[in-house]
């Protein structure tokens, strides 16, 4: 039989039993700590019940049936049921997908009725914007920048699932006006404007979840529509972010490639500029070299006193570079030395601390851990074991959704620097890198999509 489950596999190219058990494992492990159901993580099934499963020939067990649910947003009885007509087309034009049907069934709780109320607000949107058929409206127009704007301010403090689904969602709105023609001149331009920017969030996002490949291949679509918007401050943000995907990646030499490129894209006045410096600086660390590291952090002050607001700084959020930022990274490159720096420390103290005492714009939870892992290796360099994990505590106390690709390798450091020197075979140590091993071993789950 043809089933709804089986046109969204395959909408999604799911088709293949290993590739959907992957998904259903992620959706699966997010669920039971959603729901504190660690049940649920330890689900299986043979690929002949995934076969009966598509077909609508048996039910799946009920915390099978929970699980699909969470993955697709219909219940099972739609699910296992034919598609309505115009179901498949439009779940295969969105990977966030939005049920036709919303049963809530008696005592569900407020989020899982919060969650079929922005599922029905997304496909009332996809409705509104085919209903334009000739025009992109001004109710278009202005939601899409407002979910951009505000999925800007949230990336840096909120777990990426949270957001990604929205993400997703906003730039597969925005391409589908670009690729229709239906705008202005000036849409046009605000709409290739709004895809980097989305573009941009989700090559941050393939970075979170150690995927630099996917990473580079979003900004550079990001950098592309920047380009086609004439917008020289978005094409230098998209610079920085294939900079940081390098930096993560290994390839520091090409980090600081990239945010040299990101300075020759027309004069930047806002704190895009303090941030490429900043980028560079660590990346030339990273190369211990030190002359460079020393030149790029003065720099990066410099830009940091003369920076005036702009475009982007107004968004803010991911789109911004605040202060206690730079000087995380500052701090880090300092720490990334060979021969650390005598004022790292102090610097990296000072980097936590502005953190702890941020305004809620300016802070992301993911640079104050990076803040916390600087000044746990440069108190290890004094040997200072109890000091470094004290500084660590509120990195390991993370959840797992928090814990993106930065975060997993930035607390790697530590372990490395634990089992170098003289305390590498103290208990403490041995203790400590631990733990270290199994907080890496639980990064930040992707959203099943």
């Amino acid at each position: 039989m043809r089933t709804l489950l089986r046109e969204l596999v395959n909408g999604r190219n799911w088709q293949s039993y290993s590739t959907f058990r992957t998904k259903f494992r992620r959706a699966a492990q997010e669920l039971a700590e959603r729901e504190g159901d660690p049940r649920l993580a330890t689900l299986t099934f043979s690929e002949s019940t995934y076969e009966r499963w598509l077909s609508g020939r048996v039910r799946p067990v009920p915390d099978a049936r929970r699980v699909l649910v969470h993955m697709f947003g219909y219940d099972i009885e739609t699910l296992l049921a034919p598609p309505q007509d115009g179901e498949t087309a439009l779940h295969a034009a969105s990977a966030a997908g939005a049920p036709t049907t919303l049963r809530t069934e008696p005592g569900a709780d407020v989020r899982e009725m919060g969650r079929q109320a922005a599922m029905a607000a997304s496909r009332a949107l996809r409705f509104a914007v085919t209903a334009e058929s000739n025009t992109v409206g001004d109710e278009t127009m202005d939601h899409l920048r407002e979910e951009v704007t505000r999925i800007a301010a949230q990336y840096p403090r909120v777990p990426l699932h949270q957001i990604l689904g929205d993400l997703v969602e906003v730039q597969d709105l925005v391409f589908r006006l670009l690729e229709s023609g239906r705008g202005t001149p000036a849409q046009s331009r605000d709409l290739n404007l709004l895809a980097s920017m989305a573009s941009g969030m989700l090559a941050k996002a393939g970075h979170d979840l150690g995927d630099p490949k996917s990473a580079m291949a979003q900004a550079r679509a990001a950098y592309v529509c920047a380009d086609t918007a004439g917008h020289p401050q978005m094409r230098a943000w998209t610079r920085g972010l294939q900079s940081l995907v390098c930096y993560w990646a290994g390839r520091p030499a090409e980090a600081v490639t990239y945010a040299q490129r990101g300075r020759t894209e027309g004069q930047l006045q806002g704190t895009i500029a303090v941030w490429l410096h900043s980028l560079e600086a660590r990346a030339h660390a990273v190369l211990n070299d030190r002359e460079s590291t020393l030149r790029a952090i003065a720099q990066a002050v410099e830009a940091d006193e003369l920076a005036v607001e702009d475009e982007l700084d107004r968004i803010g959020g991911i789109l911004t570079f605040p202060r206690p930022r730079r000087m995380y990274y500052t701090a880090e490159a300092e720490v990334l030395l060979a021969e650390h720096l005598p004022q790292a420390e102090q610097h990296a103290q000072d980097a936590v601390t502005a953190y702890r005492n941020a305004r809620p714009e300016e802070w992301a939870f993911g640079d104050e851990a990076g803040a916390c892992t600087n000044l746990a290796i440069a108190r290890l360099d004094r040997e200072e074991l109890e000091g470094a994990a004290e500084a660590l505590r509120p990195v390991l106390d993370l959840e797992v959704g928090q814990r993106n690709a930065g975060i997993v390798l930035s607390a790697r450091r530590v372990a490395d620097a634990l089992g170098r020197g003289p305390l590498a075979e103290a208990h403490a140590a041995r203790d400590l890198r631990s733990e270290i091993e199994v907080f890496t071993a639980s990064p930040t789950p992707a959203l099943p999509r």
